[in-house]
């Protein structure tokens, strides 16, 4: 059954688990810059998946009231415009092509959660 409060908790989960081991990489490697920009990318990734999963409630509510409401993509492109600012601003701290990984990294937690789920049954 598709339920995305469920997906949610399974995909923050596994987030969770990654950003920890990319601070213990900041923390314990020579590649601070990169695990620094993979962090910053991945939490604004979780943050875009947590305006997605509210909006989606929303848009849910504003359906069956007859309303219209809107998705939130321009507040997500924000956040996503902000990571890369902070990375351009700061290069010698945040590694650019780790904030873009970072902010992919939930759609690659998506597909792997998918074929795990459809492995399953």
């Amino acid at each position: 059954m598709f339920d995305i409060h469920l997906m949610f908790r399974r995909y923050r989960k596994y987030i969770l688990y990654l950003l920890a081991l990319y601070t213990l990489g900041w923390g314990f490697s020579e590649y601070q810059t990169v695990f620094l920009g993979l962090i910053l990318g991945t939490g604004v990734s979780l943050y875009n998946l947590w305006i997605m999963v509210r909006k989606h409630d929303q848009f849910d509510k504003a359906l069956q009231e007859g309303k219209k409401v809107s998705l939130g993509t321009a507040s997500r492109m924000a956040s996503a415009i902000v990571a890369i600012f902070f990375a351009l601003k700061f290069p010698d701290k945040i590694h650019l092509i780790s904030v873009i990984l970072g902010l992919m990294t939930m759609y690659f937690v998506i597909m792997i959660d998918f074929l795990l789920q459809h492995s399953r049954k």
